[in-house]
């Protein structure tokens, strides 16, 4: 058994914390409050993982360690480069190899499919700082300090993910509410499985070809948000989505209140026309296929009937 450190236990590290964990390894989970699931293999640490010195200390003698933290939405400016800085630098520290949870905000607006070679292009501020933090990365890797690579997921689906559509949406179509979404509803779209990107993130760090680039999580489907909308009504048994297009002034207005709402304006290019990751690949080189969509959709559907009978 390997030790592995996985800081962040969102959806996408707790489901790689047990995928490692019911494949035997040893998985220790850091994060502020010491959360995460609950495994034999799996021991959850409360520490700051801006505590370079701490986490080196967490870190030693492991193989791998997976960066899944993320910082407050509208926060990113501040206090996700100085985190990223330190779970890079305990890595470097304590020898251990450094895997990434990234996303497609540093590419910037592309037309056409979205491939890992591409630049990093960002137009947004959080694409800045999704660049930069992959940049500094990369330039540790290059001047052979720690190997590192970045596994980069679509918006995100499945029990206990947050993006776009499970918050303004997904949420409101399995409560048969209306919903309003700040995009186009009927463009092509790229989502991201949490299982799916934990399966990448695992595959990525047991590859020798994986080191010195990024990869993209291969899409569990590239339906628009109003099909999207329907099937997972489909599969919830919920009435049909009441589904409205929310115009740009209307989430400003949302926005004066609402300091995470107030973040989407500058990401309305990723919403407003078709936006596809291409993950060929990672499905060549890694081997990692996406699951269906109905059985994601069937996961988010149990999620919240659990939580209405609780």
């Amino acid at each position: 058994m390997s030790l592995h450190v996985i800081v962040g236990a969102g959806a996408t590290g707790s489901a790689t914390a047990r995928l490692l964990a019911d494949a035997g390894e040893r998985v220790r989970l850091v994060t502020r409050r010491g959360s995460g699931p609950e495994h034999e293999r799996i021991d959850r640490v409360a520490a700051d993982a801006t505590d370079t010195a701490r986490l080196a200390g967490l870190i030693r003698g492991a193989a791998v360690v997976f960066n899944c933290a993320m910082p407050p939405y509208d926060r990113w400016p501040a206090e996700f480069p100085p985190l990223a800085a330190a779970v890079l630098a305990a890595a470097e520290r304590a020898g251990a190899d450094y895997v990434m949870l990234g996303n497609t905000y540093g590419y910037g607006l592309v037309s056409g499919p979205v491939t890992e070679d591409l630049p990093m292009a960002p137009t947004s501020i959080k694409g800045a700082v999704r660049a930069r933090m992959w940049e500094e990365a990369l330039a540790a890797h290059d001047a052979g300090r720690v190997r590192v690579t970045e596994v980069r997921a679509a918006d995100l689906l499945g029990a206990g993910a947050l993006s776009p559509f499970t918050l303004m949406v997904g949420a409101q179509v399995l409560a048969g509410a209306p919903a309003a979404y700040p995009g186009d509803l009927d463009a092509p779209h790229s989502w991201t499985y949490t299982g799916d990107a934990a399966r990448a993130l695992v595959a990525a760090a047991g590859s020798e070809r994986s080191w010195g680039r990024a990869w993209h999580v291969p899409s569990t489907s590239e339906v628009p948000v109003r099909e999207l909308a329907a099937r997972l009504a489909t599969s919830a048994a919920a009435p049909e989505p009441r589904l409205l297009r929310m115009t740009p002034a209307e989430l400003e207005r949302i926005g004066r209140t609402d300091t995470v709402m107030a973040e989407f304006p500058e990401m309305l290019y990723l919403y407003d026309r078709p936006s596809i990751l291409d993950a060929t690949a990672t499905t060549r080189s890694l081997g990692v296929t996406p699951t269906r969509l109905d059985e994601v959709l069937t996961e988010m559907a149990r999620e919240h009937a659990a939580a209405d009978r609780a």
